[in-house]
């Protein structure tokens, strides 16, 4: 009997440390994890725009200090590609979607960001809408046209021999009487209608000034401001980049033509205000809707000798080419 209540003394000793042992152990704390989001559906789509966002729907057990969406043309975007910064915390926020190309497919999907990490929304696809490839004068003559950035341009020089409203633009083909025009006015270089259907019309500044308006109905002329959004956005060796290649039509060396805008900048020369010709082949003019004083006006100028695109105010006498640009 002695031994009995020794080993029942033995189990309830051990049973009591057991307990305290247990009850100084205590419970771990919960870690916190990434954010849990949602995408929210594509909208509003336009050429190079679009709008998203998503839902934080749980922080993960930590603040959400960063959220938005990334984009890409990949099918699993992160936060290496496009993305917004939406805010901060749980909640729906919305994104704006810019610089985006068109005509082109993307995948775009939420993010939500704490000290744990990041997490990501369901992939959402969306195609920017195609621009115009094409536009129409007046006289029925068809320009292809390209994108660049947030900007849609002719990708030919113009060759219109009417106004908007079908008034028709003076073809002067004679020195003097080009010389000193102070009303709109177009020529052929050296009257030539085969250099005409390559490299377009050259016209006078008051041409592009008219009320009546020169462009296609939603297009101008390019501004200044234009013409440097343009730049701007193409980078280093901007002119490289908008010239047509090879010497078929600018003539050696045409430094740096790569044409990788599609823009195809051709050398359509120049007509001086005394009404002589020159630098077809070499010099690309093509004037701003943009004046510079009460006689001259600004010109923006590609050479075959190198890649920069030139700003230069010119006499508004003198004839030089034209490209559009969508309103």
């Amino acid at each position: 009997m002695k031994k009995q209540g020794s080993l029942l003394g033995f189990a309830v000793m051990s049973l009591a440390l057991f307990c305290s042992c247990s009850g100084d152990k205590g419970t771990d704390p919960v870690q916190p994890t990434a954010p849990t989001v949602s995408t929210i559906a594509v909208s509003a789509v336009t050429e190079t725009t679009a709008e998203c966002g998503g839902t934080v729907t749980s922080n993960g057990g930590a603040e959400v200090t960063a959220r938005g969406v990334c984009w890409s043309t990949n099918a699993t975007p992160t936060m290496g590609d496009n993305v917004t910064a939406d805010g901060a915390g749980s909640g729906s926020f919305t994104s704006s979607l810019t610089g985006l190309t068109a005509g082109t497919p993307y995948y775009v999907r939420a993010y939500a960001t704490n000290g744990a990490g990041t997490g990501y929304g369901n992939a959402q696809s969306f195609s920017t809408t195609a621009s115009p490839s094409t536009v129409t004068d007046i006289d029925g003559n068809v320009y292809q046209t390209v994108t660049i950035g947030t900007q849609v341009w002719m990708a030919e020089n113009l060759k219109v021999t009417h106004y908007r409203n079908g008034d028709p633009i003076p073809d002067v083909t004679d020195g003097m009487t080009w010389e000193g025009l102070t009303t709109g006015a177009l020529c052929r270089y050296t009257n030539s209608d085969d250099t005409a259907a390559i490299y377009g019309l050259l016209y006078n500044w008051h041409a592009v000034n008219d009320s009546r308006n020169i462009a296609p109905e939603g297009w101008h002329v390019a501004t200044a401001s234009d013409w440097m959004t343009l730049v701007s956005y193409v980078g280093s060796d901007p002119g490289g980049k908008l010239k047509d290649t090879g010497t078929v039509h600018w003539l050696s060396p045409n430094t740096g033509a790569t044409n990788e805008t599609d823009f195809t900048a051709l050398p359509g020369g120049q007509r001086g205000y005394q009404g002589s010709y020159s630098a077809l082949g070499q010099e690309a003019y093509f004037w701003t809707a943009t004046e510079y004083n009460s006689s001259r006006a600004y010109v923006r100028s590609l050479h075959s000798f190198d890649a920069s695109v030139a700003l230069r105010n010119l006499s508004k006498y003198a004839g030089h080419s034209i490209r559009c640009i969508k309103d």
